[in-house]
């Protein structure tokens, strides 16, 4: 009878990191059972888009499996941050994995405001595992600007 055995070409690449990690500081590391060493900060990072319209700045993370409750957006000192927590799946004992590239657990994410964001006036919303941040431009930033004459 033939077995399905998994072959991991970068075990022995892993087993040195596991060696090193307590001298590294926790750089993280997901071996191939699916093992994860976490992050001092986050154990993962969700991708962010930025845009920007004449009138906001728009930022959307995709967090999958994620509910509203789990999200934190803050403002802080000119600094926008959202963070929050994916969490794991309850095991399942009749399953066997054979692969786990998922991430989860705690993330933050921080980026600093423009001069023309209005920080008092940040709106978000959360929905079907996508976060939308609302950051307006002040009025000032978006008038128009005037020719001066140079002397």
């Amino acid at each position: 009878m033939n077995t399905l055995i998994t072959w991991n070409q970068l075990r022995e690449m892993d087993q040195a990191h596991n060696r090193l990690n307590p001298f590294l500081g926790g750089f993280p590391n997901r071996t191939g059972n699916g093992e994860t060493h976490s992050l001092a900060v986050a154990d993962w990072s969700p991708e962010i888009d930025i845009s920007q319209d004449d009138h906001e700045y728009l930022l959307k993370a995709d967090l999958p499996e994620m509910r509203k409750d789990d999200v934190r957006v803050t403002v802080e000192d000119g600094i926008l941050s959202v963070s929050g927590e994916r969490k794991t799946e309850k095991e399942d004992q009749k399953r066997k994995f054979h692969r786990i590239e998922r991430s989860f657990g705690n993330f933050r994410r921080s980026f600093t405001l423009p001069e023309d964001a209005d920080s008092t006036k940040v709106t978000a919303e959360f929905r079907d595992g996508v976060l939308k941040v609302h950051l307006p431009t002040t009025a000032r930033a978006r008038s128009k600007g005037i020719e001066v004459k140079v002397v």
